[in-house]
């Protein structure tokens, strides 16, 4: 039974006690089911499911969602599925405010589509397989960020039971973050007179270095993407005949790419790809590196072998925490996503390929604008093409990264109030290597916002990837810290009246 309303309890402020409990008990009872079903759903993003309409699993996702949103039956709930013409769906609820000042408000943000399978599962495991194994709920989109409508439905059901003043608070959950957010615009655009003014941002979709304490994102890298694409032939031949005279596509490929990127060292080659570092980053980064240590690198699942009778492990760019840290966020890094015109080892013959295409993940820091990083890289890829070859890069897209602004003093102090609660701990501050592509139009569009960027995708959490899985007593008490922290607005509010 949970405890009574301490009647003295200032107002804006929780039992931390009973607002864990609170929300402990709604993810046992109730969360997690939602979560396993969920997860059994493959509804992965526009980007990778081109008859996503069709096949209907991000509707389901979303209408899921949606009437357990409803069932909650919270005080002053709004709900709606708002759809524009052929775009990806979202949901948004608004939840009046019990505070003096009803202008201000919280907007609460996550998303359901998902990313693809992926190979290298678990036996027992895999991307539509959920399983709850010692309080890790494995399977794909359940920690990014399935989760993040329920948490926040929680956390405002948290308040509402001790009966804490809150602003006025909006939930928007998009279904195409994972293909780079592209129908999320024309929605804020529509959305924006029923957003208000918006005075916090809470953000569910990102990671957390360590699952002791709770963290804050302070920035975010960028993207831009698009698949290279090197032709020399209309048709393969027989190697024997042809090569030495024809140029092997993959050859062009890597002469290509080293106008990019150092293949020695990885540092991409063009100065405009790469930004300053701020000085508060930097800091930050060395207050991080001193909690986390090695554990920075060492979370990967590196390849490993014998040798000699020891085990000898792949070894990271560098050992050196911050620099560490400052790779993984604040500099640009290209990927190799995926590849075509390959055959399968076991049907490749002595055939020399017409053509080699690469999809390429270039990862671009916070203040680098993504838009003209997306030209700079066609030009450089396509222009003088070696042997004359047809190298097209297409299908290129991009999202500029983000860097939070200023921290209040009030959200200063509530984020390690919080994590004292119900963790123990300060609040850690640490930038991230992902890109969340909301953050920046929300910067833009409410530059006065404090943005509570967090998540549950700790370390070998692995979203993405195989075994990804969700910690869910981390979630519980980021669930119980996020109701901390609206509450302590209106709190801050009065207290500067």
């Amino acid at each position: 039974m949970n405890a009574p309303l301490h009647r003295e309890m200032p107002a804006g402020l929780l039992d931390a006690g009973r607002a864990l409990s609170d929300v402990s008990e709604r993810w046992d009872r109730d969360i997690v089911g939602q979560l396993t079903d969920y997860i059994a759903i493959p509804a992965k993003s526009p980007g990778f499911d081109q008859q996503w309409s069709q096949n209907g699993y991000l509707e389901t996702v979303l209408r899921n969602a949606a009437a357990w949103v409803e069932a909650q039956k919270v005080e002053g709930l709004k709900l709606e599925i708002v759809r524009l013409e052929g775009r990806t769906p979202v949901l948004f609820f608004e939840i009046a405010g019990t505070g003096t000042d009803m202008r201000e408000t919280v907007l609460m943000y996550g998303h359901l589509d998902k990313q693809p399978e992926f190979t290298g599962w678990r036996n027992d495991l895999g991307p539509w397989t959920p399983k709850y194994e010692d309080g890790l709920l494995y399977g794909r989109g359940g920690a990014d960020d399935g989760y993040a409508v329920y948490a926040s439905i929680a956390a405002v059901q948290a308040l509402k039971a001790q009966g804490a003043a809150h602003p006025r608070i909006v939930g928007l959950i998009e279904t195409c973050e994972e293909s780079g957010s592209y129908d999320l615009l024309p929605y804020v655009d529509a959305l924006r007179p029923r957003l208000g003014e918006v005075s916090l941002v809470i953000c569910l979709d990102s990671g957390a270095g360590n699952y002791d304490q709770l963290w804050l994102t302070t920035s975010l890298r960028g993207m831009a993407n698009g698949t290279l694409k090197v032709e020399i032939l209309t048709e393969g031949v027989h190697s024997g005949d042809a090569s030495g005279l024809v140029p092997s596509s993959f050859r062009i490929m890597r002469q290509v790419l080293d106008r990019l990127e150092d293949s020695k060292s990885g540092r991409l080659l063009p100065e405009s790809f790469h930004c300053e570092v701020p000085a508060e980053r930097l800091a930050q980064a060395r207050a991080t590196a001193a909690i986390l240590g090695d554990e920075v690198y060492k979370r990967f699942p590196w390849a490993h072998y014998d040798c000699g009778g020891a085990s000898t492990f792949a070894l990271p760019t560098t050992t050196d925490p911050v620099e560490a840290l400052l790779n993984r966020t604040w500099k640009p890094t290209l990927s190799v996503t995926g590849a075509e015109g390959f055959p399968a080892l076991k049907d490749a013959g002595n055939v020399l390929r017409p053509y080699t295409a690469f999809k390429l993940s270039l990862r671009l820091p916070p203040l680098v604008d993504a838009a003209e990083a997306v030209q700079k890289l066609k030009h450089l890829l396509e222009d003088n093409a070696p042997y004359q070859a047809k190298v097209t890069f297409d299908n290129a897209g991009g999202a500029t990264g983000w860097n939070a602004p200023d921290t209040a003093p009030w959200f200063e102090s509530a984020l390690h109030a919080a994590s004292r609660a119900h963790f123990g701990a300060d609040c850690g501050y640490i930038g991230q290597g992902g890109t969340i592509p909301l953050m920046n139009m929300l910067s833009q569009g409410f530059p006065k916002a404090q943005m509570m960027v967090c998540g549950v995708l700790g370390p070998k959490s692995n979203a993405h990837g195989p075994n990804e899985f969700l910690h869910v007593p981390y979630a519980k008490k980021l669930t119980a810290a996020v109701a901390e922290v609206i509450a302590a607005l209106p709190a801050a509010r009065a207290a500067a009246a």
